[in-house]
């Protein structure tokens, strides 16, 4: 189907960064209102191409477009229709996690996969292949995804069904297949809008993957905290915590009275200007100290809202200021079931490193998804953040971006600020086949973004 330009859009010039805020670049914003206000943004991208984007939570450049486009979508953003009988809800792809959560809670269904922030939207969600706690059960988002809209280079729109080629080209394809427009979602039942959590702490990695290999699969959510800083005895001590959705019976007699309420709260938000060295080795070892110590050695069926067990960080208001000026980079690999020793070693390597994380995360995957450039994939996932100022950053995670490769594994690109070109193909073996049909749909590469420059998305395979 194509769609006539009713409207013009005045664009203006500004600064856009990733939410870790390493690699500021300046574009041309434009927020279109409608769907023929993004056909015009799209013809009119002029040459340095452009890019989707929503409401910038990939931590590094993929939303970035250095002197062409940023074609804002959060103006999209209308729920088209819920059939709360059969689970489905069409809406545009500005729509964000939240507002999903606002109105669909209270009919009694959830959103089928969601990260650790419910501030994006589900163009992002389809772009990035976004992945939670429920891998293990669920899968990735795109899984949930019965069938798009999608907005290509010629100012076509086209409906993308499951199990085609071009669904899973742009499912992982970080917005360079084109501009998503409307998804139709599948969800997932809930009676409550509270979890039931199990928190307990594992001594050492060892102990924690030997607790998730053997009892993952009884938990449809999962996710351990590792302490990054311990070392020797302790190396990969962490705090492991399940959840699933509470029943009403689990529910103290007040909460049973509104059982589905989603009432998130929120804290100040971080200030203006943050000083950077306030993450040092010494505030962030103290911090996981006392956060290994304050959790329980064992404790079943703890009551957590829906906001504190998946997305505790929405809680404070613009967090990544807490790094400062320079920023932080976040870091996430996987590496296949087998591949125990690659991430002992690079636990044990960052442990000596004495990197200041205190936001570092181990979850297991289940089976991979069909996005071509999807990140998940059969194993184990780690994700870290590390002040972007650390001296030799840089060269120690290119260090680690090589042992991953030559395990088989990759790093999530909706994260990354820094992989070098030369590794994309071994983590993503279907990238020439990517490569090939972007060829073909968009071969004046309207579509492009500083993540694409970078890793030479463009080249001909």
């Amino acid at each position: 189907m194509s769609a006539e330009t009713t409207s013009e859009i005045a664009p203006e010039i500004t600064s856009v960064t990733g939410w870790g805020r390493t690699a500021p670049s300046a574009a041309r914003l434009v927020r279109p209102r409608t769907y023929a206000e993004a056909v015009a943004a799209v013809r009119d991208c002029g040459p340095r191409g452009g890019i989707p984007r929503g409401l910038g939570r990939a931590y590094g450049d993929a939303a970035q477009n250095a002197g062409g486009s940023v074609i804002d979508v959060t103006g999209l953003d209308r729920i088209h229709v819920v059939d709360a009988g059969a689970g489905v809800v069409l809406c545009d792809a500005g729509v964000s996690l939240h507002r999903l959560m606002q109105v669909l809670l209270p009919l009694g269904w959830f959103v089928p996969v969601t990260p650790g922030t419910r501030f994006v939207t589900v163009g992002g969600a389809i772009g990035a292949d976004i992945h939670g706690k429920n891998h293990h059960v669920s899968g990735s988002f795109a899984r949930h995804v019965l069938s798009f809209e999608l907005l290509t280079a010629d100012g076509t729109i086209h409906t993308v069904d499951q199990g085609t080629d071009l669904f899973d080209a742009t499912t992982g394809g970080m917005g360079l297949t084109g501009v998503v427009l409307t998804a139709r979602i599948r969800l997932h039942p809930v009676r409550t809008s509270l979890m039931s959590v199990d928190t307990e702490r594992a001594r050492d990695l060892d102990d924690l993957m030997a607790r998730l290999t053997a009892t993952d699969h009884r938990h449809r959510y999962s996710v351990a905290w590792i302490d990054l800083l311990a070392r020797g005895a302790a190396t990969g001590r962490a705090v492991l915590t399940r959840g699933e959705h509470a029943t009403p019976a689990a529910l103290p007699a007040r909460a049973r009275r509104d059982p589905l309420a989603f009432r998130p709260s929120r804290l100040p938000a971080a200030p203006p200007f943050v000083p950077s060295g306030l993450l040092t080795r010494t505030t962030v070892g103290l911090f996981n100290e006392l956060w290994y110590r304050r959790a329980p050695r064992a404790r079943t069926g703890e009551l957590q809202s829906i906001s504190a067990f998946f997305h505790p960080l929405d809680g404070v208001p613009h967090w990544n200021r807490v790094y400062g000026r320079d920023g932080f980079v976040q870091y996430q690999f996987v590496v296949g079931y087998g591949q125990e020793d690659t991430l002992r070693r690079i636990v044990q390597r960052l442990a000596a490193r004495r990197c200041p994380s205190f936001l570092a995360v181990l979850k297991r995957f289940g089976d991979a998804d069909p996005g071509w450039l999807s990140f998940p994939r059969p194993g184990w996932t780690l994700a870290l953040d590390i002040p972007a100022g650390l001296p030799g950053l840089g060269a120690f995670l290119d260090g680690l971006d090589e042992e991953v490769a030559a395990a088989g594994g990759r790093v999530y690109l909706a994260k990354d600020s820094r992989l070098r070109p030369e590794l994309l193909g071994a983590m993503y073996p279907r990238l020439d086949d990517f490569r090939a049909l972007r060829a073909e749909l968009d071969p004046r590469g309207v579509f492009v973004s500083d993540l694409a420059r970078r890793l030479n998305f463009q080249e001909s395979p």
